[in-house]
């Protein structure tokens, strides 16, 4: 089942075209990362997605309902982290929470056991009588998805979630946005112009430009072949042949589509009487993919 669904989705501003006719879907339960730089209309979009702008042309429709025309519903079961993290900074963490769940109508016990599991979860508990305006940024973009998980929402959108944060923050943040899905089945529309998060994060990237939809794929998908370098000796132009490869630098190297195996290689090469010293993979990363598929569009 598709939790988001984009057709033909479109928004203008005058004679700029932030979001350009893009298409794409995502499955429920999967995280989607939308890369671009900053500009590229992924803001836009996740705006387009929750109704709080209506498209020039296409539609979009979230948990099966039109964003357009529904938009206080799609809202209503969506979680979001924009911009901003739209947090109360002279309230204490608890308090910030329980203003949130009392919004969203939970009550006095649910709403207790709510906050405790989501402070407790994000490693906050023990500062949740602190005032968030002595919080670090880290912590509060922690606080702020918290803000967004409070009443327990099928869909969360965020915006830019680890940017200007330190590493360390960065990596824990990773992993609070992993468990969204994995352990609690969430569906994550991830917006990022930070390639590490898009392949460690995503079960499927979108990269955006100029708010075109360049490409959507698996990371497998998108980052396509491999290339192994086979060291040894008594290679030959004949052994290469047959192979499929060629010598580069006295090495034998090879191609591999997505999702072939090296070992048939080895084999064949060990059978033809060449002695195997080393055998390095090396693939393309995402980084390369999005330059090149900038580069093209460029074009």
């Amino acid at each position: 089942m598709d939790a988001i669904v984009c057709e033909n989705l479109t928004r203008a501003f005058g004679s700029l075209r932030a979001v350009d006719g893009i298409s794409f879907s995502v499955s429920a339960g999967r995280i989607f990362a939308l890369l671009g730089a900053n500009g590229a209309g992924k803001t836009t979009t996740i705006h387009l997605l929750l109704g709080l702008l209506d498209p020039t042309s296409g539609r979009a429709s979230v948990l099966g309902f039109d964003s357009r025309t529904e938009g206080e519903r799609v809202r209503a079961r969506c979680g979001a982290l924009l911009e901003h993290h739209g947090l109360y900074e002279r309230l204490t963490a608890e308090e910030n929470l329980d203003f949130y769940a009392r919004i969203a109508r939970i009550g006095p016990d649910a709403r207790s056991k709510r906050i405790r599991e989501l402070l407790e979860h994000f490693g906050l508990w023990e500062r949740r009588r602190d005032r968030v305006v002595t919080f670090s940024r880290g912590m509060k973009q922690k606080l702020a998805i918290a803000r967004a998980l409070i009443h327990t929402p099928p869909v969360v959108f965020l915006d830019e979630p680890t940017a200007g944060l330190d590493p360390e923050a960065v990596v824990s943040l990773r992993k609070d946005i992993a468990a969204l899905a994995s352990e609690h089945g969430a569906t994550v529309f991830l917006n990022t112009h930070n390639l590490a998060d898009a392949e460690k994060l995503s079960d499927v990237v979108g990269v955006m430009r100029r708010g075109k939809l360049l490409a959507v794929g698996t990371p497998d998908e998108l980052q396509g072949d491999t290339t192994v370098t086979i060291a040894g000796t008594g290679i030959t132009e004949e052994h290469a042949a047959a192979v499929g490869g060629s010598i580069v630098a006295g090495r034998l190297s090879i191609r591999l589509r997505a999702g072939d195996s090296v070992a048939p290689v080895v084999r064949e090469l060990v059978t033809r009487g060449v002695g195997i010293e080393e055998v390095r993979k090396e693939r393309t990363g995402l980084e390369d993919i999005f330059l090149d598929l900038v580069a093209k569009e460029s074009e």
